[in-house]
């Protein structure tokens, strides 16, 4: 993290609490400078989808900054640089429109005793004991309002500065399980849901899976997807435009009033009932004790979770004493956020390693003692990039601590600079190749640090195992320990190469028993007959993943019209052809169903999804994973989901299975 200077005089280390050390004569400038980091954080957060510090290290920013404005009164008025009440998440890349109701923000909570001061203020405002709450998981994602008319979805906004938000009504059409209709007779005229779009960990790990394959830089965490995805103006990569989901759990503006529950809890009934995807693992507390328990039981399920979560939301279940109890300037009294602990601890790090990618891109990596993390021991974690070293400055020998990111990876986020050891020194990233010596290139950003050489055997090992796994060619048993020895002594320089070896290469090459390596000779052999589209993408060029390399197939029909109109794999796709390969015939521009647009849903009978998809493909068409502009056709089979409402309120032509056959001549 870099910090503005004036602020280190402020901080002890990162990952500490602040100390109150700043002088006492510069009240005023330690104020303005604490607003604009934590303004600059805020902005990375809700408009990036970055983080650079932790919720501890933040939060102690707020506390810091909370204490010096309640102590400095008049030089809190006179520091500038005021932060909104509500952090404003809006970029000024997308039409703005103001919500019915404000978008107002929740006073975050951390402790038990916090959330108990919480119940106690209500008990005295009703002059009762027995209040009852609802408890629901805090989804970790972007808060999005949907304002229903008559039942029809006519706007999605996020919440922008809590009054004006941004419209992404058009992505939040797309996202999986959101009705375009509500059901249902006795509706609203009009009314506004509260929801939240995230990222669940299976979608997260698959996402990513995509990008690693097409030489993509991996997201950090779920959130970090679900803001990139939910802001972006152009269509989302394939892989990606089917990631969001969406949990409704409020409501702002309603016309009737009348024609809400009167208590919370009936609100995800109601929901549910009008065909709204709806949070999920809430509880009912009353009085202080079971609230605690409430909380204590969602953290401790927090890792069964299938969607990332940072904590608790904890509303009073009662509309009329919500009411009763108002909102304040930027948050309502009646709900409050008790934000979870992170998954975190202190170690040591020993060494700093340097990882070279099959696109060649340089990726520092912290050797660890190892240390417990959420359960799992934790020995390495990545720091990203040079760039991102640099803004941590962790040296040899420091104690950092170390969080799993989104619950998932392992990442140091600050140093203890208090155990700082008194000769340590700055890591100097490398200027040459560590495998291979050639002096590395920057392209257009710090971040962005690679060896250039196609002939580095760091590369060429991340190549040939791309090559040979199941997102490639499908080489059973070529795993790294062999690609390793091959590549060291020289027996494989590209992924053609594997064609041309024999026995006798694979026992020199450790494999063992002539029969072990009769297997995997079997199925390098076998391999000469998959998709067209698997080498295309197993060559692993950055940018050509699966969905590239079917479209590549489906526009040029053959591996030799992609050589012809790619000069980028010309020479890799000749080479391979000329070692033999022979993927079935693609139907390419020439297909049945070119240039369609299908959309499936629901259970087929002789066909798997994934089957179905690629009959489609080889005929010429195309896979979305929703009903949009573009469907030209909705193949339904049995239990369909939503996706057929859809189909049918926009007039897309529905195919049950039999249509669907006779569509592909009868196969």
């Amino acid at each position: 993290m870099r910090l503005h200077r004036s602020l280190l005089p402020l901080l002890v280390s990162a990952g500490s609490a602040l100390a109150a050390v700043a002088p006492a004569s510069e009240p005023r400038a330690a104020i303005r400078q604490l607003r604009l980091e934590i303004a600059r954080h805020d902005d990375l957060y809700h408009r990036a989808g970055r983080t650079e510090i932790s919720d501890t290290d933040y939060d102690a920013l707020r506390v810091r900054l909370a204490a010096l404005e309640k102590d400095n009164p008049a030089d809190a008025l006179a520091a500038g640089a005021d932060l909104p009440p509500v952090p404003d998440d809006r970029a000024g890349t997308l039409p703005e429109h103001a919500h019915h109701e404000p978008m107002l923000s929740l006073t975050k909570v951390r402790t038990p005793a916090e959330l108990r001061g919480f119940h106690e203020r209500l008990e005295r405002r009703f002059g009762r004991e027995d209040l009852t709450y609802v408890v629901e998981p805090k989804y970790d994602g972007i808060a999005v309002s949907l304002t229903y008319e008559r039942g029809r979805l006519v706007r999605a906004l996020t919440r922008g500065n809590g009054r004006t938000g941004e419209d992404i009504t058009a992505r939040v059409r797309a996202v999986a399980g959101v009705p375009g209709r509500l059901r249902g007779g006795d509706l609203p005229e009009k009314i506004e849901i509260r929801g939240e779009l995230h990222v669940p960990f299976a979608e997260f790990d698959r996402v990513n899976a995509a990008r690693a394959e097409a030489g993509l830089e991996p997201y950090a965490n779920p959130r970090a997807l679900a803001a990139g995805l939910a802001r972006r103006a152009d269509a989302p990569p394939a892989e990606e435009a089917t990631a969001l989901r969406l949990a409704c759990f409020g409501v702002g503006r309603c016309e009737p009033e009348t024609a809400l529950p009167g208590h919370q809890h009936e609100l995800t009934s109601l929901f549910r009932s009008w065909g709204l995807p709806v949070i999920t693992h809430a509880a009912m507390a009353t009085g202080s004790e079971e609230l605690l328990s409430s909380v204590e039981r969602l953290r401790s399920i927090r890792p069964e979770l299938v969607f990332p979560t940072d904590g608790a939301v904890v509303k009073l279940d009662s509309r009329a004493l919500q009411a009763a109890a108002g909102d304040g300037m930027d948050a309502p009294r009646w709900a409050v956020a008790y934000k979870f602990a992170a998954e975190a601890a202190e170690t040591r790090l020993v060494a700093i390693t340097v990882q070279v990618g099959r696109t060649g891109a340089l990726t520092p990596v912290a050797e660890l003692v190892p240390v417990e993390v959420g359960g799992v021991t934790v020995s390495r974690a990545t720091l990203h990039s040079a760039a991102a070293l640099a803004r941590l400055d962790v040296r040899l020998g420091d104690s950092v601590r170390v969080q799993r990111a989104g619950d998932v990876i392992p990442v140091i986020t600050s140093v203890n600079l208090a155990l700082r050891p008194a000769d340590a020194r700055p890591f100097v990233f490398p200027s040459e190749c560590p495998e291979c010596g050639t002096p590395v290139v920057s392209e257009g950003s710090a971040d962005a640090v690679r060896c250039p050489a196609d002939s580095c055997p760091a590369r060429l090992r991340r190549r040939l195992g791309h090559f040979a796994s199941k997102s490639g060619a499908g080489i059973d048993g070529l795993g790294p320990v062999l690609i390793e020895r091959l590549v060291g002594q020289g027996l494989v320089r590209e992924p053609a190469d594997l064609y041309a070896l024999r026995r006798e290469d694979l026992i020199a090459a450790g494999v063992g028993s002539g029969a072990a390596s009769d297997r995997i000779l079997e199925a390098i052999a076998r391999s000469r007959s998959a998709e067209a589209w698997r080498f295309v993408a197993g060559l692993g060029v950055p940018g050509v993943g699966r969905a590239a390399a079917r479209e590549l197939v489906r526009r040029h029909g053959t591996l030799e019209g992609i050589a012809v109109a790619e000069p980028r794999l010309r020479d890799q796709l000749l080479a391979l052809l000329r070692a033999g390969v022979r993927p079935p015939g693609v139907a390419g521009n020439g297909g049945a169903l070119r240039g369609k647009m299908f959309v499936l849903t629901g259970e087929l009978a002789g066909f798997t999804r994934a089957e179905a998809a690629a009959r489609i493909e080889a005929e010429g068409g195309r896979v979305a994973g929703s009903v949009g502009r573009g469907t030209d056709y909705l193949v339904a089979g049995e239990n369909p989901g939503t996706k057929l409402a859809e189909a049918r309120k926009r007039g897309v032509p529905v195919l049950g299975e039999d249509e669907f056959t006779r569509l592909l001549g009868g196969n």
